[in-house]
């Protein structure tokens, strides 16, 4: 695995984030062997992860703050991987080598204050700014969209939100910094429509969501290659269960919630 600066990626690069929530590790694995995710392929291997949270609000508070899921085999925090450091906290307040040094609250500020312009297009519901605590985490960016359209619901959310963005990043100023986030629901129950005549949620649903994913990236990451050199994080929040030993969905601690597939790589 490269070690990645950060350093010289902040200023130098546009940066986008993107969740792929409830995106389990072992559907990521198997897509990415049986050649279901080509694009996502193409920028590497799955990492086998720890996720930060059990569901959507915990994860992202933390892989905001700088806490972004933990290589399995991580036993000793220091010893992680650290793209973002807030300057307020831990580690004798010295950021890890290779990570940026962040002002404010979240990496998201820190990144407006060295004049990137912050993006989020919201699937889930703590993201659509309907209520107090769905404004929560959209209040992280300048800029911070959601409609219906987006979400878990809408069989067609992905490719609304990529649809969305890359009329965005059209009508951005040359040579303007941009940090956007996407938080793709599709994975995200219900997702029995991915299937044609499914009735129940299930892990091969899931699959077919992902593989819809994965259909829509390739025009996204052309926009922003147009835009300029972009480095993305792509992971997943939290895994979900279907009926695992008994469980249902996520929001509990098993190992098929708690385990999340995480990549980062260039354009």
């Amino acid at each position: 695995m490269q070690k990645i600066d950060m350093n010289e990626i902040v200023g130098n690069y546009h940066i986008l984030f993107l969740c792929l929530d409830s995106l389990r590790y072992d559907v990521a694995y198997e897509e990415q062997q049986n050649q279901g995710t080509p694009v996502l392929n193409r920028y590497g291997t799955w990492r086998k992860c720890q996720a930060p949270g059990n569901f959507t609000y915990p994860s992202h508070q933390a892989m905001f703050a700088g806490f972004f899921p933990v290589d399995e085999d991580i036993c000793n925090m220091k010893a992680r991987e650290k793209l973002f450091f807030s300057e307020d906290i831990g580690m004798g307040r010295r950021a890890p080598e290779g990570a940026f040094t962040f002002q404010g609250p979240n990496w998201v500020e820190g990144l407006e204050k060295e004049g990137y312009e912050t993006y989020c297009i919201g699937g889930v519901s703590f993201f659509d700014k309907r209520t107090d605590i769905g404004k929560v985490m959209p209040s992280f960016f300048k800029h911070s969209y959601w409609n219906p359209s987006f979400g878990c619901k809408v069989p067609e959310s992905v490719n609304n939100q990529v649809d969305f963005a890359i009329r965005k990043l059209g009508q951005m100023q040359e040579g303007q910094k941009i940090m956007m986030y996407i938080n793709f629901s599709a994975l995200h129950y219900p997702n029995y429509y991915y299937i044609p005549g499914a009735k129940k949620d299930s892990k091969q649903a899931h699959a077919a969501a992902l593989r819809h994913i994965d259909g829509q990236l390739e025009r996204l990451f052309a926009a922003f290659g147009q835009k300029g050199r972009t480095f993305v994080i792509c992971c997943s929040d939290h895994g979900t269960c279907y009926g695992e030993d008994g469980i249902w969905y996520h929001g509990v601690n098993h190992p098929i919630v708690n385990t999340v597939p995480y990549k980062h790589f260039t354009l």
